[in-house]
């Protein structure tokens, strides 16, 4: 029995510090971000796409950085189409750089200033950054690390296509319409659960959900989803309907794959996701649409040049 008590008392002791430790750099604002290096792709004409994402260590707070001395790569060209506009907390396997089939041991260098920290992300053709559909899954939390399934193994990423033209002009206040149309194999099939009864109030927590964390990644509900984010530009765009983030928002009740209550939302039948967007500000924007069915993605983008005033 004191055995038992001691042990109790010890493992409360390493809670404590864990949870004032993860508290300590919880931030809702002020703090800096981070380029990381996913992994490399070999691509059917035998180039490589060397891939990125990032971590904004602030839970609410956007930051802008165009491209300069405070977001560059190197060597060679600076701006290799990595975003200006970044979103709170993980975002993965953000964007692609191409390179030649000669590039060998070379190395390219993403680097980002902010809040008076400098940090870079070295993208090479290491052989253990090679992605493959499993890991991707893997890592964004879809499968436990090393855990896969025959679904899991067959899945393949959804197509997304926009309808329409790839550069827009809109004026200030005025929506424009967006359509993707996105095919998918149906993988991962989605299980859908009937929600706890309840007479009153919000959703509430499951047994299940209630429960800690039984492994060290994230978890992300699967399910084919559209959603459109800013990519680059400084201005905020409003979007209607409200999109599913494409960042890691664990908090419950997030519009988020990673919340405990998201559940995906039922595909148009006609495989046309549409969606409103009105600027409030001129400018140059791109807008990415990310097509998820959970485990792999599609990208595409839409550039869309805003006007003070009307067009005559």
């Amino acid at each position: 029995m004191n055995v038992l008590r001691y042990g109790v008392v010890f493992m409360v002791l390493l809670v404590l510090p864990t949870r004032a430790s993860a508290q300590v750099f919880t931030y809702q604002e002020g703090q800096d971000l981070s380029p990381a290096f996913e992994g490399w792709e070999e691509n059917p004409d035998g180039s490589y796409s060397l891939v990125f994402g990032y971590i904004n260590r602030n839970w609410l707070e956007e930051l802008d950085l165009p491209i300069g001395p405070d977001n560059f790569f190197s060597p060679g060209a600076q701006d290799r189409g990595q975003p200006t506009h970044f979103l709170p907390r993980r975002n993965r396997f953000t964007f692609k750089v191409r390179v030649p089939p000669d590039f060998g041991d070379q190395e390219l260098v993403w680097t980002v200033s902010t809040q008076g920290k400098t940090e870079s992300a070295y993208g090479s053709l290491r052989t253990d950054y090679k992605l493959d559909y499993m890991v991707v899954a893997s890592e964004t939390g879809a499968l436990g690390i090393g855990v896969s399934s025959a679904e899991s193994r067959a899945n393949t990423p959804p197509t997304l296509t926009l309808v329409g033209d790839p550069m827009r002009r809109v004026a200030v206040g005025q929506p424009i319409t967006l359509v993707a149309r996105v095919s998918d194999d149906g993988l991962p099939a989605v299980r859908r659960r009937a929600p706890p009864r309840q007479r009153d109030g919000p959703p509430t927590l499951t047994a299940t959900q209630l429960r800690p964390p039984s492994r060290i990644t994230v978890a992300k509900t699967v399910g084919l989803h559209v959603a459109w984010f800013l990519y680059r530009g400084e201005g905020e765009p409003t979007f209607d309907p409200p999109q599913i983030k494409t960042w890691e928002d664990t908090r419950t009740g997030a519009n988020s794959p990673w919340s405990p209550l998201w559940r995906a939302p039922e595909a148009p039948e006609d495989g046309e996701w549409t969606t409103e967007v009105t600027f409030d500000e001129p400018g140059t924007y791109v807008l990415r649409a990310r097509a998820d069915d959970g485990g792999l993605y599609h990208d595409a983008a839409v550039t869309i040049t805003v006007a003070p005033l009307a067009f005559e």
